[in-house]
């Protein structure tokens, strides 16, 4: 297909983002934001990483649906994705809200885009393009849509081969020789009902499949409805997508796989948050911030400034001050201050959303702590949010703790120490 078509083709397709739910497993991240507006990778938030995709896809017109704790990303969207006036691209959020006919909140991602299509309607569009706003990932999403198109599919779903240890805990479908999903199992749980499901070994050729293991093709939860099937599909009280609309539509409709074999991780956990971001220190890091460019929220801050500090493997956002420290393998994000004499290990530190005033430091919650870390602190395997103020002479890690626990001044989740947004720790702490 040429360029010119694959352009109209994303001309045509109306991007529609899930703005994510309560997000509990991300909790604390997620007790002040929703999921999606979490930060990554030092400057980024998770959102960035659908709305990017689309960009560099073509896609420029895009509906972010959201519910729970969406101020700060309706800021932040309001503040990074601005298109210019003749172009017709948009980000627009569609926040959850009452109605005449429909006083309740989203009750699932279909219910989501139902109680939206009053919205989507306005708009002219062929195809609906349906993603997650909390995965990391690089799709070009032309490529799905041409697949979609050449098939004369009603319905395209986005899988990913998976070995046998992680299809339990997705949707897992089934398909045939030209790719027709022809079943689909919601998190399989049943040894039989999984090893039914197996990819067949024939297929891998077709497919550019190189592994010898056992796979299985689950769902990214990215999905390409033709117009007029997403309003046919919705026109019931059905709640989700991956439960309900998909195992029903297979039977009535033209549904196939797109099978993409790139890096894809669901950052559903603080295990996977805390190693996706650590994986940025990395030599050759799984997911490229680089090209295609990944987009966010332009800031007009100093460079970073380094004074004497030693460095082994870390991403450093703008805007920092780093006095005489060690840093292995860690996340420093826009706008952290780190004193002279701290060592950091296996750390994702958020930054700051603001340079701190000798005023803001002075007032009695904040114990007179700047934002930042304290000369001689010691972190380990931990994750500090934003705005977090950590006094001298601390010692705080996960170690000899268990896997999870609530502490009025920190948390440990999946085995990860967690300083929360704002949190302040006294000089002298020893965790």
């Amino acid at each position: 297909m040429s360029p010119n078509r694959s352009s109209y083709l994303a001309q045509q397709t109306l991007g529609i983002i899930m703005g994510g739910g309560q997000g509990t497993r991300l909790f604390p991240l997620t007790r002040e934001r929703s999921k999606p507006a979490t930060p990554l990778a030092g400057k980024y938030r998770l959102v960035d990483i659908p709305i990017s995709n689309c960009i560099n896809s073509g896609i420029t017109r895009m509906y972010l649906l959201t519910q729970f704790n969406s101020a700060s990303l309706h800021r932040h969207i309001s503040q990074s994705f601005k298109f210019d006036h003749f172009n017709g691209g948009f980000v627009e959020i569609l926040a959850a809200e009452q109605t005449f006919s429909n006083t309740s909140w989203y009750q699932g991602t279909a219910d989501a885009v139902r109680k939206n299509l009053v919205h989507f309607r306005n708009n002219d569009f062929a195809y609906a393009l349906i993603l997650s706003g909390d995965q990391l990932y690089q799709m070009d999403f032309s490529d799905i849509v041409r697949a979609h198109v050449e098939k004369s599919a009603d319905l395209t779903i986005a899988t990913l081969p998976v070995p046998a240890r992680e299809a339990g805990a997705l949707g897992i479908l089934e398909m045939n020789g030209e790719n027709r999903i022809t079943r689909f199992v919601e998190k399989p749980k049943e040894p039989a009902v999984l090893e039914s499901l197996r990819l067949d070994r024939g297929q891998y050729g077709p497919l550019g499949i190189s592994s010898q293991d056992d796979l299985y093709l689950a769902s990214m939860g990215i999905y390409v409805f033709n117009r007029d099937v997403l309003f046919e599909l919705l026109n019931n009280s059905l709640t989700d997508f991956g439960k309900h609309i998909i195992p029903g539509a297979i039977s009535s409709h033209r549904v196939f796989s797109y099978v993409f074999q790139g890096y894809w991780e669901d950052i559903g956990t603080i295990r996977s948050f805390f190693d996706a971001n650590l994986d940025q220190a990395a030599d050759h890091p799984k997911f490229n911030f680089f090209t295609p460019p990944v987009f966010t929220r332009p800031r007009f801050l100093p460079a970073s400034k380094l004074n004497g500090a030693a460095i082994d493997h870390a991403v450093i956002a703008d805007g920092c001050i780093i006095n005489n420290a060690r840093i292995q393998h860690a996340v420093i994000g826009v706008r952290s201050m780190l004193q002279e004499g701290c060592f950091l290990n296996r750390v994702v530190m958020m930054g700051a959303d603001y340079f701190d005033t000798p005023a803001r430091s002075s007032k009695p919650e904040n114990l007179g702590i700047p934002v930042g870390v304290g000369a001689g602190t010691r972190i380990e395997n931990a994750i500090i949010d934003k705005n977090a103020r950590i006094g001298e002479a601390c010692v705080l890690s996960p170690a000899g703790k268990p896997e999870n626990f609530d502490h009025p001044l920190y948390y440990i989740r999946d085995g990860i120490l967690i300083v929360p947004k704002n949190g302040v720790i006294p000089p002298g702490t020893i965790v």
